[in-house]
C-alpha cells in the first residue's frame, strides 16, 4: 500500500479508536503533502511523500531541541510522541555502513573530486534511499567524503 493511502487510513483508525495525538499528527502531515500537491498541480510520487514525512519529523525534532531549552516538558512529551507516530510510516532506517557504501559508489558514479561536485552525488544518492534516511545525514556524509 502507498504511502499516502496508509497515511490517510491512519486518519481513519484514529477517528475510530478516539486516538486523539495520532489523528492530529496524520492529519496534519496529510495537509502538508495536499498543499505540495496544490502547489505543483500534480500528484506526488511515493518518494516525495516520504521526503515530506521527513520533513515534518524534522520540524518535531526542532520543536523538542526548542522545548528541551525551555525545560516545557509537555512540549517535549508530544514532539517525542509526534515523531513517533511519523516514523512509523517511513520504511526501516539505512544501516550507517550501507549508506556510506552506497555514497562512495555515487561518488565514483558521477567522478566527484570536489565539494563542487556535492549536486551530482546527491542526485544519485537520494532517489535511492528514498526515506531510508534523513536527507541532513546524508549531505554531512558526501560533505566528509567529498572533503577527504
Amino acid at each position: 500500500m502507498e504511502t499516502k493511502n496508509k497515511l490517510e487510513q491512519a486518519v481513519k483508525d484514529a477517528l475510530k479508536a478516539g486516538d486523539e495525538l495520532r489523528k492530529r499528527t496524520v492529519r496534519h502531515t496529510l495537509a502538508a503533502i495536499k498543499q505540495v500537491e496544490i502547489d505543483l498541480q500534480s500528484p506526488l510520487d511515493e518518494t516525495a511523500v516520504l521526503g515530506i514525512i521527513q520533513k515534518e519529523i524534522k520540524n518535531r525534532r526542532e520543536a523538542l531541541e526548542e522545548a528541551q531549552r525551555a525545560n516545557r516538558q509537555d512540549l517535549i512529551a508530544s514532539a517525542e510522541a509526534e515523531i513517533g507516530v511519523l516514523n512509523d510510516f517511513l520504511p526501516k532506517a539505512m544501516d550507517p555502513e550501507e549508506l556510506k557504501e552506497l555514497v562512495e559508489a555515487a561518488i565514483a558514479e558521477a567522478g566527484a573530486a570536489s565539494l563542487k561536485d556535492m549536486g551530482k552525488v546527491m542526485k544519485l544518492v537520494l532517489p535511492q534511499v528514498a526515506g531510508r534516511a534523513p536527507g541532513d545525514q546524508i549531505s554531512a556524509l558526501v560533505q566528509q567524503l567529498l572533503s577527504g
